[in-house]
């Protein structure tokens, strides 16, 4: 089967998603768990308690069960995705699946030591023409996203957050005070390079940070110009092609 949408606005859409997970076996968005492992296992213990949103059907969740790490809450919303995940991994004790929306957690605050993603909001903003200014809608839709998994952190709860965006354009979404985390990041991969970023929730911004904040708040209403890039929609690894 031929998993390419007709245009990439259909990524952010439940039924294409459904669709192809009938009989899509697994994809891994941005490289397998082991391009990143090594930066996973200095950040997160064997024993904490693990949310991935937007798990699909990639490999890293039963990856990070074979490495150690039994207390992982999955979330999709595909529910085909989910059937399947859950029956794929029924015989690992700890590991659980169900379908929810990414901006409505069902979870009680600070259920978990750790809130994982890998992708998901990359495709969220699949549409985006260019990372000066992205469009209400999707500013919305990720603030509500960010605003749960605050929520559903633990005290110095870890958000980890794997995706191809640079700094320069990734942190004028994660930097703001009312999430209440401070930001790191990492970098992992050949050829292309793909970024993992730490927030840690109950620290304050950097000074750095926290001055980018204040600049976007002041910038918002007139973003530098910027030629925008040609995306090549034919094929899968868009994600790396769309310099958001």
């Amino acid at each position: 089967m031929d998993y390419l949408p007709d245009n990439n606005s259909r990524y952010k859409e439940v039924a294409y998603w459904d669709e192809r997970y009938k009989t899509e076996q697994c994809y891994d968005w941005l490289g397998s768990f082991s391009k990143f492992q090594h930066l996973l296992e200095k950040l997160i213990k064997k024993e904490d308690s693990i949310l991935i949103l937007g798990c699909g059907n990639s490999s890293m969740s039963g990856d990070l069960y074979s490495a150690g790490y039994h207390t992982i809450t999955n979330i999709d919303y595909s529910s085909i995705c989910i059937s399947t995940m859950s029956a794929k991994y029924s015989s690992c004790p700890g590991m659980t699946w169900q379908q929810m929306d990414v901006r409505q957690l069902s979870f009680s605050d600070a259920s978990f030591d750790v809130i994982l993603e890998k992708a998901t909001l990359d495709a969220i903003m699949v549409d985006e023409k260019t990372p000066w200014e992205v469009s209400p809608e999707t500013a919305c839709f990720i603030h509500q996203a960010l605003t749960e998994i605050s929520r559903c952190l633990k005290p110095g709860g870890l958000f980890v957050s794997i995706t191809f965006a640079q700094p320069f354009f990734r942190k004028r979404l994660y930097a703001q005070v009312q999430y209440n985390w401070s930001i790191k990041h990492q970098s992992y991969g050949e050829g292309f390079e793909y970024f993992v970023y730490v927030m840690t929730k109950g620290e304050k911004l950097s000074p750095e940070d926290a001055a980018l904040e204040q600049k976007l708040r002041e910038d918002s209403k007139s973003p530098p110009s910027r030629a925008t890039t040609v995306h090549n929609e034919d094929k899968e690894d868009f994600l790396s092609n769309i310099d958001l």
